[in-house]
């Protein structure tokens, strides 16, 4: 018999996961369909969004094979059956307090400060690079963490050293390239280019680094389909990106200088959102979504 989820202290929500507390020892990671852009929840879910995250990052926890997070398997018998196949059995750790991102393409808020000073978080580029260039090799470029509500602010490595000290920013600047390269190998071979990426990571009791919270989803990664990329311009992702497109066209009506909150999304572009979900991890793991748990036939 499964517990109910009100049998679990809720300890945190944020604008996608809430935490719950099994034990002393495990949390229970929650991922729902709500979407966020431009800084607001918005009031319209994606259905299945929770799910398709989830499933990828269990396909990526397996496939990188580095320690992580996950304290049990996405049919756990401590998963209730209102959130089974959105939900993942975690150790409860401390985490460092350091977003870890890797870039192998020039884009985002990398390319404005590129734009700005040649440099991206302190790491000095070629000339000449726009919009979605390659880079000459993945570089590591951190980010604070900000509070609920807050952008994520680019630091350099220097800050990173300054926060966590240099053997502890030395491993994690290790071992973010290295799962990115891995990610990017096979997302390669799948048809997908992966632009960039951020990666938490938790410490274990001995102080060695355990990935944590999601990994290589489209949410937490820019993925690219390679057979339309061209560099030079802004590439179609595979995220949220239909629905942010909606929000600043002149269909939406909605004026991004106000305070009004976003309007809801129409049915079209909610399902457009959906497939576009559900492709990248169809493409990425080959295997079909309908066949992860979950599904309303099992509820």
């Amino acid at each position: 018999m499964r517990p109910e989820l009100d049998s679990y202290a809720h300890v945190a929500s944020g604008k996608v996961r809430d935490i719950y507390r099994i034990d002393d020892e495990t949390l229970l990671m929650v991922t729902s369909d709500r979407i966020s852009a431009y800084d607001f929840v918005l009031t319209t879910p994606i259905p299945d969004k929770g799910r398709v995250l989830t499933a990828t990052s269990f396909f990526w926890f397996e496939y990188l094979g580095v320690p992580n997070h996950l304290a049990g398997g996405p049919n756990d018998d401590r998963i209730p059956a209102s959130v089974l196949g959105r939900s993942m059995v975690v150790a409860d750790l401390p985490m460092v307090p350091v977003e870890c991102v890797a870039r192998g393409y020039l884009t985002g808020s990398g390319l404005l400060d590129y734009a700005a000073t040649g440099q991206v978080c302190g790491i000095e580029l070629p000339g000449g690079l726009a919009e979605a260039s390659g880079l000459p090799a993945p570089i590591f470029t951190p980010a604070s963490k900000a509070e609920l509500g807050d952008h994520d602010e680019n630091i350099s490595y220097e800050q990173v050293v300054d926060l966590v000290g240099a053997d502890l920013a030395a491993r994690l600047r290790s071992a973010t390239l290295d799962c990115y390269g891995r990610g990017a190998e096979l997302a390669a071979q799948r048809g997908i280019i992966l632009a960039d990426t951020k990666f938490e990571f938790g410490q274990a009791a001995d102080g060695s680094l355990v990935l944590a919270d999601e990994v290589l989803t489209p949410d937490s990664s820019r993925y690219w389909d390679a057979s339309t990329y061209v560099a030079g311009r802004v590439q179609p992702s595979f995220d949220k990106q239909i629905v942010r497109n909606w929000l600043t066209s002149t269909e939406s009506g909605w004026d991004r200088t106000g305070e009004a909150p976003p309007p809801a999304l129409p049915p079209e572009i909610v399902d457009r959102a959906r497939a576009r979900y559900i492709d990248a991890y169809e493409r990425l793991s080959q295997l079909c979504f309908d066949n992860w748990p979950g599904g309303q036939e099992e509820l």
